[in-house]
């Protein structure tokens, strides 16, 4: 078989240990975290450069990516590489404390932003969808999205069920990138999933990386399976092989009681992530070439369907929210009007943004697990009187599967941040810890997100769809000294529906790394208390004053 030009023949992985192959460690962990993303253990199709989330990818091309790893290599620590919608096109001598990359995917003219308008530019080589953490090299696989997911179930249980979801049956559907977190969320809070996905490779994944405990084909098996746990108030998590298409409206009619039903499919792109019922996923791919539009028309058929029938479980009892997959959207486009339930953030995490708390992570580039231990125990010491935090670190370590280089999540808020930064800088530079942190996090995070049908629905103010933010957040971590800022289009949601910032920092131990980890672990979550108290909100207004935040637009 010929490859694509420009593909290698044997998959990517990033190198380990403290060696460099670049003029510092900034460009070596920039280097590290672009091939981690393509780790076959990490990504969902590496040979296409497609990380999550559908068509979510690490670069333009595989010319692209040979251009951006031989420019990381040769870029000096006073340049910045630029990198257009995952094409390198620019080196300019900056400083040493600028961001060594700077990033950014999928943008485009408002009046042209939409998936019509992208897939044509898509189509002539000018652009490329980076999805949330896929374009701009901070993917740490499924774990990145898990306490996330984690914190929303165990939101869910403290306000619907006394605290807990032992006892209560979860319905989803989709175990890619995102969705694949839910049934080890699910467990961890003590709760019975049923997961739908139409994808056989995708549950075999889930399956090795223990974040799923049994798999079937049968419905019939599947709800024994969970009928059985839910009566003895035993932890299980189980995947479907179906449609959910398919699957869902059976539920309802057989009228199999759910107490919380979502949804992870890849609703948001409905062209090249969801699956139409009476499909194969290779079927699907088929059609998908062949006649696209004929492939839409049958995607949103299908979706109407599988919406209906989650409406029907909603009405029978079922807590009922949207996990941010855009998917009452795409119901509306394909003509379902007839409902109303929030998203996960109005419903569950909004008072944790308003503190500046989000979706802390950190990737150890010596590729040594015992690194991440070290990690886990100094933040254990650190924050002992936090004993949620506490909990989720030993549970992480007990329950999580590293997927390529180790890495770790946690939610930290203000001022916590940029302790651990403190912390991890000091364990580089003690030698405890073998090489550096990379220090990044989800692009779903408190002040980096405009994203009215997730992260910034049903805004106080109304000020959903106000995009300053999180362009305000990539320039003041850009002047803070972050080591890469990326600003993407699109990701989570689709095209048209969101604008987001990312960044990241590498702890290396010296004092230099350690100045700009107390500016950027400060301004980052800093600009999350900003934005929630502008909006009005009380929990925020008081974080601001209580961090002595100084917000001259706002009453503290």
């Amino acid at each position: 078989m010929t490859l694509p030009k420009g593909r290698p023949a044997e998959p990517i992985r990033a190198p380990r240990g403290a060696a460099l192959s670049c003029k510092g460690w900034p460009q070596e962990a920039a280097l590290r975290m672009l091939m981690n993303n393509l780790d076959p253990d990490v990504a969902e199709r590496w040979e296409d450069l497609v990380v999550y989330g559908g068509s979510g990818k690490a670069a333009r091309s595989w010319e692209a990516y040979h251009s951006i790893v031989a420019t990381l290599r040769r870029l000096e620590g006073d340049a910045t590489l630029l990198v257009q919608s995952g094409k390198p096109v620019g080196v300019f001598t900056t400083s040493s404390d600028a961001p060594r990359v700077l990033i950014v995917n999928a943008m485009l003219v408002p009046a042209w932003g939409d998936w019509e308008h992208f897939r044509k530019y898509e189509a002539m080589g000018l652009t490329m969808y980076g999805q949330m953490t896929a374009g701009s090299w901070i993917y740490i696989g499924t774990q990145g999205i898990l306490q996330g997911t984690y914190e929303t179930f165990g939101a869910c249980a403290q306000k619907y069920f006394g605290g807990t979801l032992a006892g209560r049956l979860v319905l989803s559907a989709g175990l890619g990138g995102m969705g694949g977190a839910q049934p080890l969320a699910v467990t961890l809070n003590a709760g019975v999933g049923l997961f739908v996905e139409i994808d056989r490779e995708r549950i075999e994944r889930r399956l090795r990386l223990r974040y799923v405990d049994r798999t079937t084909s049968s419905l019939d098996e599947a709800l024994g399976w969970a009928e059985e746990a839910r009566e003895k108030r035993a932890p299980l998590s189980i995947a479907l092989h179906g449609n959910a298409a398919e699957v869902h409206p059976e539920l309802a009619r057989r009228g199999v009681r759910f107490d919380v039903v979502t949804d992870q499919t890849s609703a948001h792109d409905m062209l090249n992530g969801y699956i139409p019922a009476g499909l194969s996923v290779q079927a699907a791919t088929r059609l998908r070439a062949r006649d696209p539009k004929e492939y839409l028309a049958r995607s949103h058929a299908s979706l109407a369907e599988h919406m209906r029938a989650m409406l029907e479980l909603q009405k029978s009892g079922a807590i009922l929210f949207d996990y941010g997959n855009n998917i009452r959207k795409a119901a509306e486009n394909a003509g379902v009007t007839d409902f109303a339930y929030p998203g996960f953030v109005p419903a569950f995490i909004r008072p944790l943004f308003c503190e500046g708390q989000g979706p802390f992570r950190w990737v150890a580039l010596s590729g040594d697990p015992q690194d991440i231990y070290e990690t886990d125990a100094a933040l254990i010491r650190a924050f002992g009187d936090n004993a949620h935090l506490v909990r989720w670190l030993r549970l992480a370590r007990e329950r999580v599967h590293f997927q390529g280089l180790p890495a770790r999540i946690c939610w930290l808020g203000h001022g916590d941040r940029a302790k651990a930064g403190r912390i991890f800088n000091d364990l580089v530079a003690s030698g405890r810890v073998k090489a550096p942190l990379v220090i990044g996090r989800d692009h779903l995070d408190s002040g980096s997100v405009a994203s009215p049908h997730r992260e910034t629905e049903s805004m106080r103010d109304g000020s959903d769809a106000i995009a300053d933010w999180p362009i305000l957040n990539a320039l003041v971590n850009t002047a803070a000294g972050a080591t890469w800022v990326s600003v993407h289009h699109g990701g989570g949601v689709g095209i048209g529906y969101s604008i987001h910032a990312g960044m990241v920092v590498v702890a290396d131990g010296t004092p230099d790394a350690a100045r700009r980890l107390e500016r950027v672990l400060t301004t980052d979550p800093g600009t999350g208390i900003m934005r929630h108290a502008d909006a009005g909100y009380d929990d925020a207004i008081a974080a601001a004053r209580r961090h002595r935040l100084d917000l001259p637009g706002v009453t503290t």
